[in-house]
Protein backbone atom coordinates (compact mmCIF):
# COMPACT_ATOMS: atom_id res chain seq x y z
CA UNK A 1 0.00 0.00 0.00
CA UNK A 2 1.62 2.95 -1.04
CA UNK A 3 0.72 5.67 1.56
CA UNK A 4 0.37 9.24 -0.04
CA UNK A 5 1.26 12.57 2.03
CA UNK A 6 2.51 16.19 0.82
CA UNK A 7 4.86 18.21 1.76
CA UNK A 8 3.54 19.25 5.16
CA UNK A 9 3.01 16.10 7.44
CA UNK A 10 -0.67 17.49 8.87
CA UNK A 11 -1.83 16.94 6.08
CA UNK A 12 -3.84 14.02 4.59
CA UNK A 13 -4.13 13.19 1.18
CA UNK A 14 -7.91 11.88 0.36
CA UNK A 15 -7.52 11.12 -3.54
CA UNK A 16 -6.99 12.55 -6.71
CA UNK A 17 -8.45 15.66 -8.63
CA UNK A 18 -11.06 13.64 -10.99
CA UNK A 19 -10.67 16.07 -13.81
CA UNK A 20 -7.16 15.88 -13.82
CA UNK A 21 -6.90 12.21 -13.48
CA UNK A 22 -9.08 11.45 -16.10
CA UNK A 23 -7.90 14.09 -18.76
CA UNK A 24 -4.31 14.38 -17.95
CA UNK A 25 -3.82 11.06 -15.88
CA UNK A 26 -2.07 13.52 -13.24
CA UNK A 27 -2.49 12.79 -9.92
CA UNK A 28 -3.15 15.89 -8.18
CA UNK A 29 -4.32 15.20 -4.64
CA UNK A 30 -6.78 16.47 -2.45
CA UNK A 31 -5.69 16.90 1.19
CA UNK A 32 -6.94 17.93 4.29
CA UNK A 33 -5.20 19.75 7.75
CA UNK A 34 -5.29 17.46 10.57
CA UNK A 35 -3.74 19.97 12.59
CA UNK A 36 -5.51 21.52 15.47
CA UNK A 37 -6.21 24.71 13.82
CA UNK A 38 -8.89 23.28 11.68
CA UNK A 39 -11.76 21.10 11.46
CA UNK A 40 -11.17 17.65 10.69
CA UNK A 41 -14.31 15.92 11.60
CA UNK A 42 -14.94 13.79 8.60
CA UNK A 43 -18.14 12.63 7.13
CA UNK A 44 -18.65 10.20 4.48
CA UNK A 45 -21.91 9.21 2.38
CA UNK A 46 -22.79 7.18 -0.25
CA UNK A 47 -25.15 4.47 -1.08
CA UNK A 48 -23.90 0.71 -1.18
CA UNK A 49 -21.31 0.06 -3.63
CA UNK A 50 -19.87 3.64 -3.54
CA UNK A 51 -16.94 2.68 -2.53
CA UNK A 52 -17.64 4.67 0.94
CA UNK A 53 -15.98 1.67 3.43
CA UNK A 54 -12.99 1.13 0.39
CA UNK A 55 -12.41 4.63 1.58
CA UNK A 56 -12.81 4.29 5.26
CA UNK A 57 -10.22 1.63 5.67
CA UNK A 58 -7.79 3.82 3.67
CA UNK A 59 -7.89 7.01 5.65
CA UNK A 60 -8.11 4.77 8.79
CA UNK A 61 -4.67 3.48 7.73
CA UNK A 62 -3.17 6.91 7.33
CA UNK A 63 -4.05 8.36 10.15
CA UNK A 64 -2.51 5.62 12.03
CA UNK A 65 0.14 6.36 10.69
CA UNK A 66 0.50 10.03 10.17
CA UNK A 67 -0.36 10.14 14.17
CA UNK A 68 1.34 7.42 16.07
CA UNK A 69 0.52 8.80 19.40
CA UNK A 70 -2.88 8.84 18.66
CA UNK A 71 -5.77 6.59 19.81
CA UNK A 72 -8.37 5.21 17.27
CA UNK A 73 -11.61 3.81 18.20
CA UNK A 74 -13.60 1.70 15.54
CA UNK A 75 -17.47 1.51 15.87
CA UNK A 76 -19.15 -0.72 13.79
CA UNK A 77 -22.64 -1.11 14.12
CA UNK A 78 -23.67 -3.24 11.44
CA UNK A 79 -20.46 -5.64 10.90
CA UNK A 80 -20.11 -4.96 7.71
CA UNK A 81 -17.36 -7.76 5.62
CA UNK A 82 -15.38 -4.84 4.82
CA UNK A 83 -14.52 -4.69 8.72
CA UNK A 84 -14.79 -8.27 10.02
CA UNK A 85 -10.57 -8.35 10.42
CA UNK A 86 -10.89 -6.04 12.82
CA UNK A 87 -13.22 -7.87 15.24
CA UNK A 88 -10.80 -9.32 17.85
CA UNK A 89 -9.34 -5.82 18.39
CA UNK A 90 -9.47 -4.07 22.26
CA UNK A 91 -10.89 -0.85 20.56
CA UNK A 92 -13.29 -2.74 17.90
CA UNK A 93 -16.90 -1.52 19.33
CA UNK A 94 -19.45 -3.86 17.79
CA UNK A 95 -23.37 -3.64 17.01
CA UNK A 96 -24.61 -1.89 19.98
CA UNK A 97 -21.47 -2.22 22.07
CA UNK A 98 -20.84 0.67 19.58
CA UNK A 99 -21.96 3.51 22.61
CA UNK A 100 -19.32 1.88 24.45
CA UNK A 101 -17.07 3.87 22.42
CA UNK A 102 -18.79 6.93 21.90
CA UNK A 103 -18.86 7.22 26.14
CA UNK A 104 -15.28 6.61 26.33
CA UNK A 105 -14.74 9.37 23.64
CA UNK A 106 -17.18 11.90 25.14
CA UNK A 107 -15.67 11.33 28.76
CA UNK A 108 -12.11 11.81 27.59
CA UNK A 109 -13.46 15.13 25.70
CA UNK A 110 -15.21 16.47 28.90
CA UNK A 111 -11.69 15.66 30.88
CA UNK A 112 -9.92 17.59 28.39
CA UNK A 113 -12.84 20.08 28.42
CA UNK A 114 -12.26 20.92 31.77
CA UNK A 115 -8.55 21.00 32.38
CA UNK A 116 -8.64 17.12 34.00
CA UNK A 117 -6.68 16.29 31.30
CA UNK A 118 -4.57 18.65 29.65
CA UNK A 119 -3.23 15.93 26.79
CA UNK A 120 -3.26 16.52 23.21
CA UNK A 121 -2.33 13.68 21.59
CA UNK A 122 -5.39 13.24 18.73
CA UNK A 123 -8.20 10.94 19.68
CA UNK A 124 -10.31 9.93 16.76
CA UNK A 125 -13.92 7.66 16.80
CA UNK A 126 -14.56 6.12 13.51
CA UNK A 127 -18.39 5.23 13.18
CA UNK A 128 -19.32 2.89 10.36
CA UNK A 129 -23.60 3.09 9.87
CA UNK A 130 -24.05 5.94 12.71
CA UNK A 131 -27.59 6.85 11.32
CA UNK A 132 -28.53 3.33 10.68
CA UNK A 133 -27.93 3.31 14.63
CA UNK A 134 -29.56 6.52 15.65
CA UNK A 135 -32.97 5.27 14.02
CA UNK A 136 -33.19 1.70 15.07
CA UNK A 137 -32.19 3.85 19.11
CA UNK A 138 -35.68 6.25 17.63
CA UNK A 139 -37.63 2.98 17.61
CA UNK A 140 -36.34 0.91 20.69
CA UNK A 141 -35.35 3.98 23.09
CA UNK A 142 -35.58 7.34 22.09
CA UNK A 143 -34.66 8.77 25.36
CA UNK A 144 -31.19 6.67 24.82
CA UNK A 145 -31.34 7.94 21.43
CA UNK A 146 -31.46 11.71 22.17
CA UNK A 147 -28.18 11.05 24.69
CA UNK A 148 -26.03 9.72 22.08
CA UNK A 149 -27.02 12.59 19.49
CA UNK A 150 -26.28 14.62 22.14
CA UNK A 151 -22.57 13.69 22.71
CA UNK A 152 -21.87 13.04 19.08
CA UNK A 153 -22.85 16.75 18.81
CA UNK A 154 -20.92 18.07 21.35
CA UNK A 155 -17.39 16.09 19.76
CA UNK A 156 -18.73 17.79 16.65
CA UNK A 157 -18.63 21.32 18.44
CA UNK A 158 -16.11 21.12 21.27
CA UNK A 159 -13.86 18.25 19.53
CA UNK A 160 -11.64 20.75 17.68
CA UNK A 161 -9.70 22.38 20.13
CA UNK A 162 -9.41 19.64 22.28
CA UNK A 163 -7.77 17.15 19.44
CA UNK A 164 -10.85 14.83 19.68
CA UNK A 165 -12.26 13.95 15.98
CA UNK A 166 -15.29 12.21 14.67
CA UNK A 167 -15.03 10.15 11.01
CA UNK A 168 -18.37 8.81 10.30
CA UNK A 169 -19.95 7.02 7.45
CA UNK A 170 -23.40 6.54 6.36
CA UNK A 171 -25.71 6.14 3.45
CA UNK A 172 -27.19 9.27 4.35
CA UNK A 173 -27.05 11.74 6.66
CA UNK A 174 -30.80 12.85 7.65
CA UNK A 175 -31.08 16.42 9.93
CA UNK A 176 -33.16 14.05 12.57
CA UNK A 177 -29.87 12.35 14.26
CA UNK A 178 -27.96 15.95 14.05
CA UNK A 179 -30.28 17.92 16.35
CA UNK A 180 -29.21 21.51 16.82
CA UNK A 181 -27.81 22.00 13.33
CA UNK A 182 -24.58 19.88 14.20
CA UNK A 183 -24.51 18.15 10.96
CA UNK A 184 -22.89 21.77 9.65
CA UNK A 185 -19.86 20.39 11.99
CA UNK A 186 -18.03 18.47 9.85
CA UNK A 187 -14.64 19.87 8.00
CA UNK A 188 -14.93 17.24 5.28
CA UNK A 189 -17.51 15.92 3.76
CA UNK A 190 -16.80 12.95 0.82
CA UNK A 191 -20.09 11.69 -0.87
CA UNK A 192 -18.84 8.78 -3.12
CA UNK A 193 -20.75 7.20 -6.15
CA UNK A 194 -24.63 7.70 -7.72
CA UNK A 195 -25.91 9.10 -4.51
CA UNK A 196 -29.58 9.97 -4.82
CA UNK A 197 -30.07 13.87 -5.02
CA UNK A 198 -31.20 14.41 -1.58
CA UNK A 199 -27.96 13.76 -0.20
CA UNK A 200 -26.48 16.92 -2.32
CA UNK A 201 -29.24 18.66 -1.65
CA UNK A 202 -28.96 18.24 2.09
CA UNK A 203 -24.66 18.90 2.52
CA UNK A 204 -24.47 20.61 -0.96
CA UNK A 205 -27.44 23.52 -1.50
CA UNK A 206 -24.84 25.99 -2.08
CA UNK A 207 -23.21 23.86 -5.13
CA UNK A 208 -26.05 22.76 -7.50
CA UNK A 209 -24.79 24.53 -10.54
CA UNK A 210 -21.10 22.79 -9.77
CA UNK A 211 -22.41 19.55 -9.67
CA UNK A 212 -25.50 19.89 -11.90
CA UNK A 213 -25.25 16.72 -14.75
CA UNK A 214 -22.03 14.94 -12.99
CA UNK A 215 -22.05 11.33 -13.08
CA UNK A 216 -19.75 9.05 -10.84
CA UNK A 217 -18.74 6.01 -10.89
CA UNK A 218 -17.78 3.97 -7.83
CA UNK A 219 -14.83 5.60 -5.89
CA UNK A 220 -15.84 8.60 -7.11
CA UNK A 221 -17.50 11.39 -6.14
CA UNK A 222 -17.49 14.85 -4.47
CA UNK A 223 -15.57 16.42 -1.66
CA UNK A 224 -16.53 20.06 0.31
CA UNK A 225 -13.72 20.70 2.89
CA UNK A 226 -14.45 23.57 5.33
CA UNK A 227 -17.39 24.36 3.96
CA UNK A 228 -16.55 26.17 0.90
CA UNK A 229 -13.93 24.28 -1.12
CA UNK A 230 -15.12 22.07 -3.38
CA UNK A 231 -13.58 19.12 -5.51
CA UNK A 232 -14.70 16.16 -7.12
CA UNK A 233 -12.53 13.17 -6.40
CA UNK A 234 -10.95 10.19 -7.55
CA UNK A 235 -10.51 7.47 -4.55
CA UNK A 236 -6.81 5.37 -5.78
CA UNK A 237 -6.66 1.58 -5.66
CA UNK A 238 -4.76 0.33 -2.54
CA UNK A 239 -1.65 -1.99 -4.19
CA UNK A 240 -1.29 -3.70 -0.40
CA UNK A 241 -4.59 -4.67 0.78
CA UNK A 242 -2.91 -6.87 3.25
CA UNK A 243 -0.37 -4.30 4.71
CA UNK A 244 -3.37 -1.70 4.98
CA UNK A 245 -5.49 -3.73 7.21
CA UNK A 246 -2.45 -4.96 9.38
CA UNK A 247 -1.53 -1.08 9.81
CA UNK A 248 -5.68 -1.01 11.09
CA UNK A 249 -5.38 -3.62 13.49
CA UNK A 250 -1.90 -2.66 15.21
CA UNK A 251 -3.46 1.21 15.71
CA UNK A 252 -6.61 -1.03 17.64
CA UNK A 253 -4.59 -2.91 19.65
CA UNK A 254 -1.17 -0.60 20.34
CA UNK A 255 0.38 -3.67 20.23
CA UNK A 256 3.49 -2.29 17.11
CA UNK A 257 1.85 1.22 16.04
CA UNK A 258 3.31 1.81 12.43
CA UNK A 259 5.92 4.21 12.01
CA UNK A 260 6.69 4.34 8.82
CA UNK A 261 5.33 4.73 5.18
CA UNK A 262 3.56 0.79 3.95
Amino acid sequence: MMMNYNENQNHLILGYDLDCWNTFHEKKPISIDLSPKTNSHILFCGMSGSGKSYLENAIFAKLAIMEPHGTIFFADYKGDDSFSYLLDCPRHYFYTNTLSALDIVHNRLLARQSGQDSSRNPITLIWDEYMAQVLSLMYTDKKLASIVMSKVSEILLLGRSLSVRLIMSMQRPDAVAFPAGSRLNYGVVVILGAAVKSIYEMLLPDFREEIKGRKFNRGEGVVLLQGSELHFIKVPIVLNEKRMRQICINALNDSCRPSSEA
